[in-house]
């Protein structure tokens, strides 16, 4: 008789694994609950379609249920997974269209609820105006409310990679645009001072207003008006027309949680390579998990879609009977800052410094390209290397052009566990339209072996 799997959420991870454990066992019963309107959708690609790149939402959906269907994979959509029972294997179903519910037998299971956004508790969270980016009916509605009401002013509440992504749509959308955040630092976990100033000039040219502060209130009579921020002096208020709260997210692992699934020091659900959680054939996968930190050596939460499509694929294979696993991430990143691309990998100088390590750090500025080509422009290297071993512990790039294809250089070299010696041998390509003779990352190299 062949196996049913259920697989609990239908965006990146959850679709992997299902369709994965399709293609390895045919024969097995693949069913995919989403409580959402929609699967398998480019969560990322968000704020570009807020800002008319993408031209219709449909362009970020990579996979209907129609289409999974076609491939043997049962996919019920606006359906929410309300409680696990792992001894009766049953998990118990709300089907939100029709308010009904019901329970259902697996013999496999994947959790891959995802995360959701922090929401601080803060008065006017309610309001008109006021958005989270997590779903993609979030980003529908946000995208309709500034076409439609057309804002002038907006105010970022937070500075991760969502805020500053919005900061840039907000501000080709003609808005003024003010970040209020905390620590009054832009990708604060991510980088370090030096590079972090290079990213904040660039908001600072653009016009995007970066408060430190605490934002304590929302005002407005039935649609946001103003912020009320704690700062260092006193209470401000700031007005605005759209605010967004862009300060992260967190696991969903309540559901999890409620059945017995033992959770990691992150908050996140704790799996080993296979993706196996602690409860017979319950695997989890995506945002709601943790993975480990190749370079940390510790578990770590770092929800990104390239990690949860991995975790998925090889959750899929294991359900399936097959033998995969996922070793891990270094934490790679890329974002886009207006004109400038900011990427990071493996440690900050502050991390590798808590985890222990005595590191040097290298920050060079060179070039992107030859330096007779046309629209050639500087490009920051940091290198952040342990001081006993001389092996690369992280790498922050931020620059116009070719920061993404030398991020993930210092990716692989990460992975690979290289020694600034073993960097500086690397045979790296040159033509003059993409890189100097003498590639900024061998630049910093050099520099550092000395």
């Amino acid at each position: 008789m062949p196996k049913r799997l259920i697989v609990i959420g239908g965006v990146a991870a959850g679709m992997s694994a299902a369709a994965k454990a399709k293609r390895v066992d045919r024969d097995i019963e693949a069913i995919v609950y989403e409580k959402s309107p929609y699967i398998s959708y480019a969560a990322c690609g968000m704020p570009y379609f807020i800002a008319g790149d993408v031209a219709d939402y449909r362009d970020l959906l990579a996979r209907t249920p129609e289409q999974m269907a076609k491939r043997g994979v049962e996919v019920h959509v606006r359906h929410k997974v309300t409680a696990i029972d792992p001894d009766a294997r049953t998990v118990t179903v709300h089907d939100l269209e029709q308010k009904r519910e019901f329970t259902q037998v697996y013999d496999r299971l994947v959790i891959a609820t995802g995360a959701r956004p922090v929401q601080p508790p803060l008065p006017g969270f309610n309001l008109r105006g006021v958005f989270v980016l997590r779903s993609l009916d979030e980003g529908r509605t946000l995208r309709r409310f500034v076409t439609q009401r057309e804002p002038q002013r907006a105010i970022i509440l937070g500075g991760g990679y969502v805020g500053v992504e919005m900061a840039e749509t907000f501000h080709r959308l003609e808005l003024d645009v003010k970040m209020v955040i905390r620590s009054g630092q832009v990708l604060r976990t991510t980088l370090d001072e030096d590079v972090r100033k290079v990213v904040e000039e660039e908001l600072a040219r653009q016009g995007v207003e970066v408060i430190r502060g605490k934002p304590i209130a929302l005002e407005g009579n039935g649609r946001v008006g103003a912020v009320v921020v704690d700062t260092e002096n006193d209470d401000e208020r700031y007005p605005c027309d759209v605010a967004m709260f862009g300060t992260g997210v967190r696991p969903e692992v309540a559901l999890a949680r409620s059945a017995g699934v033992d959770l990691g020091a992150t908050g996140a659900i704790a799996t080993d390579s296979h993706m196996r959680t602690n409860l017979p054939d319950v695997f989890a996968a995506g945002d709601c998990a943790q993975a480990f930190h190749l370079v940390a050596e510790e578990p770590d939460y770092i929800p990104l879609g390239s990690t949860a499509n991995k975790q998925g694929r090889t959750a899929g294979v294991n359900v399936a009977g097959g033998k995969a696993t996922f070793d891990g991430v270094v934490g790679t990143m890329v974002v886009r800052a207006f004109d400038l691309a900011v990427a990071s990998t493996g440690l900050t100088t502050a991390r590798a410094q808590d985890l222990g390590h005595s590191v040097h750090e290298t920050m060079i500025t060179a070039q992107d390209a030859s330096h007779y080509m046309p629209g050639v422009a500087p490009i920051h290297v940091k290198l952040v290397v342990d001081d006993r071993t001389d092996r690369l512990l992280g790498g922050q790039i931020v620059g116009r052009r070719g920061v993404a294809k030398r991020i993930d250089v210092l990716a692989t070299a990460l992975h690979h566990r290289l020694t600034i010696s073993d960097l500086q041998r690397l045979d790296l390509s040159y033509a003059p339209p993409f890189a100097p003779v003498w590639d900024p990352i061998l630049v910093a190299a050099n520099v550092a072996a000395r």
